[in-house]
């Protein structure tokens, strides 16, 4: 390694430890910080990624990413030199537009808002929350303006965590995938196969719960020596470095689905944060592609894996030796079935696969509209209930079961949902490829033997780190663009054969 390489790895190295300290902020925030505590932590928070923010758009950084670049110019481009380097002038690029007054001012407003949120979500009351959210926008909206765009001033913030991607390629693919999913649940609708999903629905003592989700993480790969679960208000995964990664989960004594599926999707980003090769650590490829390819990770663990039958057939003798009151008298099939019962609903974590993504279509264009004034903070609420009302027929009981129960817009996460449904398309497409390379996938998946299927996304995905663009990792794994197709595919086939269409 040339000495100007040298100099500019150990000061990306500084910049990510101050980075996964101001991650152990966060988490800490949402797991054992006492509430009281918000106002102090906002202002740890404001010095701290401000401190970052200016190491990584200063002088020194500037020049030392000059010198590598011109270290590494003709090498070869596949080299993780180039790659590196790459990745670090993007990142470069895109942060020395913002101002580090606003992004100090958006992290102490971020603890303030989370905290308030909290609070909020509690007691069902968004006019409590209302205050924080309307200076949270508008925050958003000056890191965006400085950002810059030529289009929509989302396409500012959707590059940030889809890189490449625009609003309108999000609102084309919406169009594109909204028919299909709306005629698939109103075939479900009509249906005279009815799914009974009670089993779900009965007294599951947390504390075997808690012991049971662990469990169940583990034997999908999720190293304990290196990571752990707590419990939150809205479940998250925080990968500090490969060797601290954190899940997390919250549990409902009357619910089983809650924690069991909280815990598998946070565990497939777990497994991608474990993943990254140990030379990455503490360097610009050391972290996900995109949110979209990391959404893909915990979709495919929590449905294609983790709804299938063959695993249902797996899991369910554990949970009836750990449940057997409530489960006396079921049956693997029965658990399938239920944990794929289709009915609209009012909570997007809890949504079934068929309606999930109509949840994140609601999201966007809410959010697209607060980003553009055209939707005030004040009407948030009836807007809505009133595309629930449109999307699902239903209207939400409570603020906490409604406008108030995701916790992205409180921390200024405009552009993120969409990624989730990326994530989604991402996953049929990544199981398709899964399927033709490992043939016996579901028989193995039915024995409990998951290695196979991590190492091929080990090798595809998770080693990967931020070598690629999101699109050249779809293209190098699956051989194809990114494309809805088999996600579409996957959806009529299975709930096909469930509800007998």
């Amino acid at each position: 390694m040339s000495d100007a390489l040298d100099q500019f790895t150990r000061r990306m190295a500084q910049i990510k430890r101050l980075s996964e300290v101001a991650g152990l902020l966060g988490w800490d925030q949402q797991t054992y910080m006492p509430p009281g505590a918000a106002v102090g932590r906002g202002e740890q928070s404001a010095v701290l990624y401000r401190l970052i923010h200016d190491m990584l758009v200063g002088p020194e950084t500037e020049a030392l990413l000059s010198g590598a670049e011109r270290a590494t110019a003709g090498e070869d481009p596949e080299s993780d030199a180039v790659r590196m380097v790459a990745a670090a002038r993007r990142d470069f690029d895109r942060e020395t537009k913002v101002p580090s007054d606003l992004v100090a001012e958006m992290s102490r407003h971020r603890a303030i808002s989370h905290s308030v949120w909290v609070q909020a979500r509690k007691a069902s009351d968004f006019t409590a929350f209302a205050p924080a959210l309307e200076k949270m926008m508008e925050l958003t909206r000056r890191r965006a303006e400085c950002l810059g765009y030529t289009e929509h001033i989302y396409d500012a913030l959707l590059d940030v965590y889809e890189p490449g991607m625009k609003q309108a390629d999000v609102a084309r693919t919406f169009a594109e995938l909204r028919p299909a999913l709306v005629e698939l649940t109103h075939a479900i609708g009509e249906s005279s196969a009815p799914v009974d999903a009670a089993l779900l629905h009965r007294t599951y003592p947390v504390d075997v719960q808690r012991t049971l989700t662990l469990s169940l993480a583990a034997e999908f790969g999720f190293d304990l020596r290196r990571g752990r679960q707590d419990e939150a208000a809205h479940p998250f995964c925080s990968g500090f470095n490969r060797d601290d990664v954190r899940i997390t989960t919250r549990f409902d004594p009357d619910y089983l689905g809650q924690a069991l599926y909280a815990t598998l999707h946070e565990t497939g980003h777990g497994l991608y944060e474990q993943g990254y090769p140990p030379q990455y650590d503490g360097t610009p490829l050391g972290a996900g592609c995109s949110l979209g390819i990391h959404e893909s990770q915990s979709r495919l663990w929590e449905n294609l894996v983790g709804r299938s039958r063959a695993y249902c057939e797996h899991v369910f003798p554990k949970l009836q030796a750990a449940f057997p009151e409530p489960l006396a008298g079921e049956s693997a099939e029965r658990l399938y079935r239920a944990v794929n019962a289709v009915r609209p609903s009012f909570i997007r974590v809890e949504a079934d696969e068929v309606t999930y993504n109509l949840h994140i279509m609601l999201r966007f264009e809410l959010e697209c509209a607060l980003l553009t004034g055209e939707l005030a903070v004040k009407d948030l609420p009836d807007a809505w209930n009133a595309k629930m009302e449109a999307y699902f027929g239903l209207t939400p009981p409570s603020d906490a079961e409604g406008v108030l129960q995701d916790v992205h817009w409180s921390e200024g996460l405009v552009g993120y949902f969409p990624t989730y449904s990326i994530g989604n398309l991402v996953s049929g497409q990544l199981w398709n490829a899964i399927r033709k390379a490992v043939p016996d996938i579901e028989e193995q998946v039915r024995r409990g033997a998951f290695a196979e299927l991590l190492e091929w996304l080990r090798a595809n995905i998770h080693r990967q780190g931020r070598r690629y663009l999101p699109g050249e990792l779809v293209q190098r794994a699956t051989g194809e663009p990114l494309t809805s197709r088999y996600y579409v595919e996957y959806l009529r086939t299975k709930f096909g054969e469930i509800y007998a269409l």
